[in-house]
């Protein structure tokens, strides 16, 4: 009898393409994506999908509150809409995309803290999602000056994200927990968000709360807080 790879206690019944062998149900159903790093292809992935969703918007929104916070006292609502901002064009891009990994993002925040360094100077090519995040941040930043950190206090606020977004991910190779999380707080708690920002939109334009960030006057645009609505679940 092959036993589990996972637990090794039950029988082994799924080819796991992750693991090399063969996963029993249970462990299968509790564990993908959140601590096996599933292929996009895995014949089980989506069978699942709507419950690990769930469970991993349970597990992200009292520590992505807390972060928050912790943003808030740091450095006001310019640090709490710098990470927003983030996650907002991370949900964005990836929402839909079986192949995204945690590392991509944690990538792409190092990049664009290098971006806004007095010191930095350019070399190789920006990751694909890296240059994506630092043009809707420029462009927003272009738009919304008041509304977001800048260079002057952006670095700590960055690698406070990196932390955050690390710490979540874990130490699994290619993990997407991250992802999965955030993604599926949007969804499960937020799903009007969710369908203004799986709207297809214009570069430049991130869509939150049934609006445009890149639209409206600075005054009238809304970015979230520890303090707002959105952030009492």
């Amino acid at each position: 009898m092959s036993l589990c790879v996972y637990c090794k206690q039950r029988k082994g019944k799924r080819p796991c393409p992750a693991l090399g062998g063969l996963i029993c149900s249970p462990c299968c159903g509790e564990h993908r994506i959140v601590r096996v790093s599933c292929p996009s292809d895995c014949a089980y992935l989506d069978s699942g999908s709507d419950y690990q969703q769930k469970r991993l918007a349970e597990q992200f929104m009292p520590v992505r509150r807390d972060f928050y916070r912790e943003l808030g006292e740091f450095c006001g609502n310019k640090a709490v809409g710098l990470f927003n901002l983030i996650e907002v064009i991370t949900f964005s891009y990836f929402e839909g995309r079986r192949d995204g990994q945690d590392a991509e993002v944690v990538a792409a925040i190092q990049a664009l803290r290098r971006t806004l360094s007095p010191l930095h100077v350019p070399s190789t090519p920006m990751p694909v999602f890296a240059e994506h995040l630092r043009k809707e941040y420029e462009t927003f930043k272009k738009q919304n000056p008041e509304q977001i950190a800048d260079s002057s206090n952006a670095a700590e606020i960055l690698d406070r994200a990196i932390q955050f977004v690390s710490a979540f991910s874990g130490k699994d190779f290619q993990s997407r927990r991250f992802l999965g999380g955030l993604i599926g707080y949007v969804k499960v708690y937020h799903p009007h968000i969710a369908e203004q920002l799986q709207k297809k939109h214009e570069p430049g334009h991130i869509i939150l709360a049934g609006q445009s960030f890149m639209s409206p006057p600075a005054a009238q645009a809304h970015t979230h807080s520890p303090d707002c609505e959105h952030h009492r679940h």
